[in-house]
């Protein structure tokens, strides 16, 4: 069950165009498996059809990663993410952020951030509505406008979608879309 969201915060929803979310640690457990040529990351099905329903919504969705890898890339295809940005340089990821905003022509009042741990309170404390996922480290939840019932790869992405869509007046036509 979906956390409830505050009036205080329900104009701050309706603002979002763009879900920016970490990815290991939000959209995964935080757990990475390396083994022979590649890596396995588990990522939850219910967050993923989450971000689809947000996509069908008309909101932008991005992922904003320290660490490349070829497991999230191949995931942000499948669901056809419209932003991914994986940095090499693991100093901040305001830069990366706000290269993504001038791309699509948006400003941080316009974006939800998901984050889990330190790296991500640049974004958290820029965004129009800052999210912390359940089990995310304690400064990020200080940080955050919101903290997810859910952990993080276990249904707070979905969590965020569907605050965000409720918010928005635009659940009831997801619901009727796949109720036909």
């Amino acid at each position: 069950m979906p956390a409830k969201i505050s009036q205080k915060f329900h104009s701050r929803l309706k603002r979002v165009k763009l879900l920016l979310c970490d990815v290991d640690g939000v959209l995964t457990d935080g757990s990475v498996f390396i083994g022979g040529a590649r890596e396995i990351k588990r990522f939850s099905i219910r967050d993923g059809l989450g971000l689809v329903f947000l996509r069908r919504a008309g909101l932008k969705v991005g992922w904003v990663s320290a660490r490349p890898s070829a497991v999230t890339e191949l995931r942000a295809a499948e669901l056809h993410i419209d932003f991914l940005v994986q940095q090499t340089d693991r100093i901040s990821k305001i830069g990366a952020v706000e290269k993504l905003l001038r791309r699509a022509k948006l400003d941080w009042d316009a974006v939800c951030f998901v984050g889990d741990d330190v790296v991500d309170l640049g974004p958290l404390k820029r965004a129009g509505f800052a999210v912390a996922v359940g089990d995310a480290r304690p400064e990020v939840k200080a940080a955050a406008h919101l903290v997810t019932r859910a952990a993080g790869g276990r249904g707070a992405v979905r969590e965020v979608a569907e605050m965000l869509l409720k918010a928005q007046g635009k659940w009831d036509a997801i619901v009727a879309h796949y109720a036909k």
